[in-house]
């Protein structure tokens, strides 16, 4: 894997949680310090290794992951219930896999009595 690839990840995992923590200004700063230890660890890895390749992919799912994945919620001050900031960026599923279990655990036992 080239540095050119460990730079796009690098700037990849930057945006996402820009996009993830957009409004939370100490957890953003804690995040990108974060992604930046965790580069300057690994800067040592050889080029074409087999460990900078795995270390490129991770990098690339935990930013496919905050972007799609981390919602941030607050709580509202009178009811306190909780306001989800969701965006564009956000997966959303269906409820098709939940139909298709039927109550279902992983287990293959009902999980209620319904």
């Amino acid at each position: 894997m080239s540095r050119e690839m460990a730079l796009q990840a690098y700037r990849h995992l930057l945006r996402s949680t820009r996009i993830a923590f957009e409004g939370d200004m100490p957890t953003l700063f804690a995040a990108r310090t974060k992604v930046r230890s965790s580069f300057e660890e690994n800067r040592g890895l050889a080029n074409g290794s087999q460990e900078r390749a795995e270390q490129i992919a991770h990098a690339e799912e935990v930013a496919k992951f905050l972007k799609e994945n981390v919602v941030q919620g607050h709580a509202t001050e009178a009811d306190g219930n909780y306001k989800l900031r969701i965006h564009e960026h956000t997966e959303r599923g269906n409820n098709e896999d939940i139909k298709k279990s039927k109550g279902k655990t992983l287990g293959g036992t009902k999980c209620c009595s319904s």
